[in-house]
């Protein structure tokens, strides 16, 4: 019989796992992607709101190595056409990076670890979470051209003002949406998002 302590090891290892691993929404990725820890996960979200990165996907085919297979944690591609193979900050490498690297160069890919200070320094993170409780958000055709035009009219407006021009939905989701659908762009590093931010409008 297992013992009250590995018993409660193990509750702890299951509740961290669901935790890391359960699904987030996503604009760029899989609807219901699982990922592998905290830092992946939270590089997910990162990536969702790069406007260099078109998709990723999780749980590429594995690298193989003279140490064994490697499974990256994503399998991304970027505006210029590139796919690239990454991996979080937090993964344990079993082999120099650079030998990763030339295995996936041959396999035709890029690979890099993501540093800490790419997912972790300012407020891009804080603000992509924030944003992406509002993916898949329907935005009224009447509200998304009503937006539209007066960023055409007036230039960038605050995110206050912005949310004066939304009357058929809720005003903060339809906003939010309209930035991860790639309409309209704000300063993610600076600051957090507030009523003071300045929408600007992205023309494709």
């Amino acid at each position: 019989m297992a013992s009250p302590d590995h018993i409660q090891r193990t509750a702890r290892d299951v509740g961290r796992a669901e935790q890391f691993s359960s699904s987030r929404p996503s604009v760029k990725g899989p609807a219901y992607a699982k990922h592998r820890s905290k830092a992946a996960r939270d590089l997910a979200c990162v990536l969702d709101l790069n406007p260099d990165v078109i998709a990723w996907s999780c749980t590429p085919s594995p690298l193989m190595t003279r140490r064994g297979e490697h499974i990256p944690d994503f399998r991304m591609q970027d505006t210029e056409g590139v796919w690239w193979l990454l991996d979080a900050s937090d993964r344990r490498l079993s082999c120099a990076p650079e030998e990763l690297a030339d295995v996936a160069e041959a396999q035709c890919h890029r690979y890099r670890q993501v540093s800490n200070s790419e997912i972790y320094d300012g407020f891009r993170l804080r603000n992509a979470k924030d944003l992406l409780r509002y993916a898949g958000h329907n935005v009224p055709l009447g509200d998304r051209v009503r937006l539209l035009s007066a960023l055409d009219e007036q230039g960038p407006l605050s995110f206050a003002d912005c949310l004066r021009a939304i009357r058929e939905t809720q005003p903060v989701s339809a906003l939010a949406s309209l930035i991860l659908q790639g309409f309209l762009e704000v300063e993610l590093d600076d600051a957090i998002i507030g009523p003071e931010t300045m929408v600007r409008r992205i023309r494709g």
